[in-house]
């Protein structure tokens, strides 16, 4: 089945129609300006999952599911010393994303970012 893509004139007709709620899913999806209209005109958008934004960056490091866990630092694993520590570069780029956000970002979920901007960029 085909998807459907609502406009902002579709919810502006829906609305004068008198409907009152959408339900969206993976075979009917809103443009941004389409959600901002039904969000103005007060249309209900119901869906299974999160409410975000056609133009809402998926983010699956993000949504793994359960508690992220600090990443154990080098000095605190006596199994440390056996596996390879993080490169310099990374050890400074850390030291620079703390310095400015401070306590507000998860350390694992940090060390995961750099680790695949790294990979991702060639660099180690």
């Amino acid at each position: 089945m085909p998807k459907k893509f609502y406009t902002e004139k579709d919810i502006e007709e829906l609305v004068s129609n008198g409907i009152k709620s959408l339900q969206i899913n993976d075979q009917i999806q809103l443009t941004e300006m389409a959600y901002e209209k039904a969000n103005r005109l007060g249309l209900r958008l119901l869906t299974d999952g999160p409410d975000n934004p056609p133009s809402a960056p998926v983010r699956p490091y993000l949504s793994g599911g359960g508690t992220v866990s600090p990443a154990p630092r080098a000095d605190s694993a006596p199994e440390a010393a056996t596996q390879p520590g993080p490169s310099p570069l990374a050890e400074r780029i850390r030291a620079a994303v703390i310095a400015r956000l401070g306590n507000q970002i998860d350390a694992a979920l940090l060390d995961r970012i750099i680790q695949r901007v790294l990979a991702s960029t060639g660099m180690k």
